[in-house]
């Protein structure tokens, strides 16, 4: 009996240790935080790509002068940090690969900043981005210094899916941040996409989900991440990151990875369950846009996505703020100086990032009057502030014309509210009315936030993308690499392949003669492509290298840090494991499209209609010589008639004219053999390779062909023995 007690108290014990483990590892991975407040509004931070360099240190000496004091000016409630925090490139900006100096003035960086905010370091989350994964063989290798040197490493983050939940009094607000870099991390350059992983959509799907069943107050949801869905891989099954956050209905996905040199307006909204190629504008056009009023609660599957700037060159730092479930950021620079006065405008909310969900409410007029009875900001100083102004304008007129103007009162830290009557501002036009807040500190210094427009009635502004805007957020990449690539093979079968079946078909020599004859375009094109023909071994050699490129490995490269068997590369990926050569893995599919494309598009197919245009020059010019010799071109003349004596040019005009035409399609062939030259200069670093030795094919083929058509197209006589 006394034997049965202890074992029973021994099972007790080894349960309460097991319960204890399950409890510590949940709340490591979904962490839970009590904020304190009353008027239901929370902030954040967000920052991304700062890209630390051993070989740009005022990016981290920048950092460290600048953001502690701010992060203490501001205390959010949290930090995230979107990825990219080293650079891991050489100075040359040609070798990417993993840096430990690089990681360890990361590490050094934030804890100064840190100890300067007065912050708690576990509000601090950083992702890992592409930059963060370069040359990384698997995750614990002895080249992830991000699970050594990061913060989310140093407090034993170590799941790809961390969530943190601020319950409020009356909210709860759900922050889920992920790593979908690639398992395998490639050197750059092709190391460009996000690769989630369907166990990784997995534990998303669960982490947003957490509190559906146990919570019964309102959940507001946001994802962090550093890829843009625009370059996320889908998973093996074919499922989308775009999916999970549809059907969890989050607010906001905030990103990075895009830097602000494409744009200030990297901004998507998303409604449709769907896989698009394209969407044209920001604002996804949708049926299920149409108002939804009988369950207040009820949403629409939505978000926005954000993709903020970097702290790389602009030095970009946002402030989001969720105030009674609406989102409203700002994002600023600080290229120039501290900035002692911040302001953030919660309410009325910015018109042109209205969700579907709030436009329906306002059609509704299903929000509470507290939310419409005052004007709400955010206001962070390093001083005392004297004196809060918000100011409303009218741009009925084409100019701005004040028609409010009232003192905020503070509310709260760092709340300022002011009473108005919001009626008079109802109005279907969304970019009608303007809001500006104004504070002065007591220096007299007196700041202004940003110009929004607002809308009260359930219209949102329009908001469209530059071209650069639409190139790397209204594209998907990934659906879009294969499209592009069997394009262009299609158009050259018909440029090398479809005239030489055109002619056996009909049984017709289609030259230069045939041409006059019979101008048109169908003519033109037919004659032209031929005359690749007439050069038996060019043609054969360019269809041979078209194979080439279809068939075998492209290049033979160092796709690691350092060490280990070298990875070749073809236009489906890379292969780093031979193991089993009857199962080959391709990794980095779609990442290798920055080489792809561009060597195809830039460089082959130029190239092929450069030796299309000597064929044609050299027919145009021996038909020429054949005419003022009195010589016949071929036995076909007789058909023509007398085609040759129609000829207005003299020899001395169609000379000039030849010599120009060749010298300008000469340049156009160096200015290609340059670019060519440097792509590949560029992979010799990025990859430690040998032009000769291990990507020969890639390096001199295109080279040689253009070498080929002048030389053998250089002297009359010699066209003969083509």
């Amino acid at each position: 009996m006394g034997i049965n007690i202890t074992l029973l108290l021994i099972l007790l014990f080894l349960c309460k240790n097991c319960n204890s483990s399950d409890s510590n590892s949940n709340v490591k991975n979904g962490e839970i935080v009590e904020v304190k407040g009353e008027h239901d509004v929370v902030w954040i931070v967000q920052l991304s790509d700062l890209h630390f360099s051993v070989h740009r240190p005022e990016r981290a000496s920048e950092f460290q002068k600048f953001m502690g004091s701010t992060l203490s000016m501001i205390n959010p409630s949290l930090v995230f940090i979107t990825g990219d925090l080293t650079d891991g490139k050489s100075k040359d900006l040609l070798t990417m690969k993993q840096n430990e100096e690089e990681w360890i003035e990361y590490q050094n960086t934030m804890e100064n900043v840190i100890n300067k905010s007065g912050l708690d370091k576990s509000i601090f989350y950083d992702l890992r981005g592409n930059h963060d994964n370069f040359g990384v063989p698997t995750t614990g290798d002895s080249y992830d210094y991000f699970s050594k040197y990061s913060i989310t490493g140093q407090l034993g983050r170590t799941q790809s899916v961390n969530s943190v939940t601020l319950q409020m009094g009356p909210r709860d607000l759900l922050f889920v941040s992920f790593d979908s870099t690639t398992s395998t991390g490639l050197r750059g350059p092709t190391n460009v996409f996000g690769h989630p992983t369907d166990q990784l959509l997995t534990e998303l799907n669960s982490h947003l989900s957490q509190h559906d069943a146990t919570s019964a107050k309102p959940l507001t949801k946001i994802a962090l991440g550093h890829f843009p869905l625009s370059f996320s891989a889908s998973t093996n099954s074919k499922n989308t990151l775009k999916h999970i956050f549809l059907n969890h209905s989050i607010s906001a996905y905030l990103c990075g990875h895009l830097h602000t040199r494409f744009g200030n307006n990297l901004k998507r909204h998303h409604e449709i369950n769907s896989y698009n190629l394209f969407q044209l504008n920001i604002h996804e056009k949708t049926q299920s846009s149409s108002t939804i009023c009988p369950n207040e609660s009820q949403k629409v599957n939505e978000f926005w996505e954000m993709e903020m700037g970097d702290w790389r060159k602009s030095r970009s730092v946002r402030i989001m703020a969720i105030d009674q479930g609406h989102i409203s950021f700002m994002d600023i620079n600080f290229k120039n100086a501290v900035k002692e006065i911040l302001i953030l405008p919660t309410f009325p909310l910015d018109s042109r990032y209205l969700s579907t969900t709030i436009l329906n409410k306002y059609k509704c007029q299903s929000l509470d009057d507290t939310s419409h009875s005052h004007i709400k900001a955010l206001v962070f100083s390093s001083n005392v502030i004297k004196k809060i102004t918000a100011k409303i304008y009218d741009s009925t007129h084409g100019d701005l014309y004040m028609v409010l103007e009232t003192p905020m009162s503070e509310n709260g830290d760092h709340i300022y509210t002011s009473p108005w009557n919001s009626k008079p501002f109802i109005d279907p036009n969304p970019t009608r009315y303007w809001l500006q807040i104004e504070a002065i500190d007591i220096n007299d210094l007196t700041i202004s936030s940003n110009l929004i427009p607002f809308s009260l009635n359930g219209f949102r502004a329009n908001l469209s993308w530059t071209w650069k805007e639409f190139f790397v957020m209204g594209c998907q990449w990934e659906g879009l690499y294969y499209p592009i690539f069997w394009s262009f093979y299609l158009l050259m079968f018909m440029v090398l392949v479809l005239p030489k079946f055109i002619t056996l078909l009909w049984k017709r020599q289609y030259t230069y003669l045939f041409y006059k004859a019979n101008k048109g375009l169908f003519s033109l094109l037919t004659w032209v492509f031929t005359e690749v023909h007439n050069i038996q071994f060019l043609w054969k050699s360019m269809l041979a290298y078209l194979l080439y490129l279809l068939l075998c490995p492209w290049l033979l490269g160092q796709v690691f840090t350092e060490g280990g068997e070298r990875g070749y590369m073809t236009y489906k990926g890379w292969v780093v494991d031979f193991k089993d050569l009857k199962k080959l893995e391709f990794i980095g599919f779609p990442d290798v499209m920055v080489i792809v494309i561009p060597h195809l598009y830039f460089v082959v197919l130029p190239s092929f209609f450069i030796i299309l245009g000597v064929a044609a020059e050299r027919a145009i010019y021996q038909d020429h010589v054949c005419s003022i010799s009195g010589k016949k071109r071929d036995d076909y003349e007789g058909n023509y008639g007398r085609l040759n004596s129609r000829n207005k040019l003299s020899g001395f005009v169609l000379e000039k004219l030849r010599k120009w035409s060749r010298s300008i399609l000469l340049i156009l062939s160096l200015a290609i053999c340059w670019k060519h030259f440097k792509s590949c200069w560029a992979l010799m670093k990025a990859y430690e390779m040998n032009p000769v030795v291990h990507f020969p094919f890639y390096s001199f083929s295109i080279p040689i062909l253009l070498a080929y058509v002048f030389y053998k197209t250089k002297r009359l006589h010699n066209t003969h023995q083509i």
